[in-house]
């Protein structure tokens, strides 16, 4: 009897979490009072904008049994394009590998790697950082997880080393961002900051977080690599690596076609990065690319009509449940909308922060904004929807607007990969195959350090009174 089985915590599905959070979600919907903003077009930053003093209180709408039922479908319409470009990155990378391209190009990286591999974590995080400090399209995670996936099981490292490397780099460009157009460009107009400005602290904070970064990912794959067996992912990956055939790394080499198959494909991306930049492309004009680059790369590589389709739909079936999770998700915000109760959070949020002390009201703005971003997961809505509340608040509470913006930046981009409700955060999980409760085991730690110095560099800037 004293030999019984020891029941051990289960952490429960991904989508058993989020139904229990749009339940979760939907009952407030009765207790929280129905609220909006008044918002007007700003010609400035071209979006609606919240008028901070014009909250008001209207009917009630709480969350029918029906709705409840509807929310993830609804969630798919809202978020469409994020699924449509899942589909897309996993389908048109999944033409490249069938043709043998990915494979071919892995191998001869991983051959002039072979025994200096480490660095290229290092290398990797500092480019996807770089890019979203001034481009902000952390979206783009789902494209590098398949280009360095490959790589890095080809290392000896493992699948959580790929997703860490996208994700975490990619989140430490964003939330430090000098010039994110979606999170401190609108933040800084919105307060009426000259745009760029604070920059010097910006990078100082960048470069600190992105070190401390940079050892934890490192610290995690050289211990995987010398002690496969320690990965969490380790039964995950060796699926993962007869999917991607890594067993025929050594040998595989490009032929002709193939090459001119793989340049092609590196200039649609090309083309890709500079669409986002110097033309606005945003999710259609990305998931298009990944389209081409799938029917473009597959016929030069001597793929036939068939071959192509096929390994398409087997590429959107990989990255299904990633897909499905990220519509799951949004039904929380669909409920929160129908109900009208996000603006009534955040002016909820904004009258508590009057009454924090005034030696920790930066600290207490980005709790707030963290708060706030569950509920509106995207960086620029948020901006949009709280600046204009946050920034005369921070006049009220003895803030400068830089650090108002600042807390904006935090309270979105630490927690961007953390939160179910983040939509490419999820796709990317599962482009990787990497579960969410296991991302979340190995993160979190990782966070903690964040916000510790998250605590410290904004009471600095409180003590300084950064401008």
């Amino acid at each position: 009897m004293s030999k019984e089985k020891t029941k051990t915590f289960h952490v429960p599905n991904t989508f058993i979490i989020l139904m229990g959070l749009i339940l979760i979600i939907g009952i407030l919907t009765y207790f929280i009072p129905a609220g909006t903003y008044d918002r007007y077009y700003d010609e400035v930053t071209g979006r609606e904008i919240v008028d901070p003093n014009s909250f008001h209180e209207v009917e009630k709408n709480p969350m029918t049994i029906v709705q409840y039922f509807t929310s993830a479908v609804d969630g798919f319409v809202e978020a469409g394009y994020v699924v449509a470009l899942t589909f897309a990155v996993g389908g048109g990378f999944y033409v490249l590998e069938k043709a043998g391209i990915i494979t071919g190009a892995i191998s001869s990286l991983a051959r002039k790697l072979k025994n200096r591999g480490i660095i290229i974590i290092p290398i990797l995080m500092t480019a996807f950082a770089l890019c979203d400090c001034f481009v902000g399209m952390c979206e783009l995670t789902m494209v590098y997880v398949p280009i360095i996936l490959p790589l890095m099981l080809a290392m000896g490292f493992d699948s959580m080393t790929a997703a860490a490397t996208a994700l975490i780099g990619s989140q430490v460009g964003f939330t430090l961002a000098l010039a994110n157009p979606f999170t401190t460009i609108i933040g800084q107009k919105i307060a009426g900051l000259p745009l760029m400005s604070g920059w010097q602290y910006r990078l100082i904070m960048m470069i600190c977080f992105l070190t401390v970064a940079i050892i934890f990912v490192c610290r995690y794959a050289k211990k995987v690599q010398k002690d496969p067996l320690s990965s969490p992912m380790y039964e995950i990956d060796q699926e993962t690596r007869k999917d991607i055939d890594s067993t025929t790394l050594d040998t595989a080499k490009l032929n002709g076609r193939q090459k001119a198959a793989g340049v092609v494909a590196i200039l649609l991306f090309a083309l890709m990065v500079y669409g986002v930049i110097g033309m606005g492309w945003d999710m259609p004009q990305i998931g298009g690319t990944f389209v081409a680059i799938g029917i473009l790369g597959g016929i030069i590589a001597g793929l036939s009509g068939d071959d192509i389709c096929g390994a398409f739909v087997h590429g959107s079936m990989n990255v299904l449940e990633g897909a499905l999770i990220i519509g799951v998700s949004r039904g929380i915000a669909v409920i929160m909308d129908n109900a009208m109760i996000t603006d009534t959070i955040v002016y909820a949020l904004s009258v508590v922060l009057q009454s924090v002390p005034a030696a920790l009201s930066a600290i207490g703005m980005v709790v707030a904004q963290t708060i706030i971003e569950f509920f509106i997961s995207s960086g620029s809505g948020q901006a949009v929807a709280t600046m204009p509340i946050m920034a005369p608040l921070a006049d009220l509470i003895g803030l400068s607007r830089q650090i108002a913006v600042m807390a904006c930046q935090f309270g979105d981009g630490l927690t961007n990969i953390l939160y179910p409700v983040s939509g490419y955060f999820i796709a990317t999980l599962g482009l990787a195959k990497v579960p969410y409760e296991k991302w979340v085991k190995f993160f979190f730690p990782f966070l903690c350090v964040e916000w510790v110095m998250t605590i410290i560099f904004m009471l600095i800037a409180q003590a300084i009174n950064w401008t």
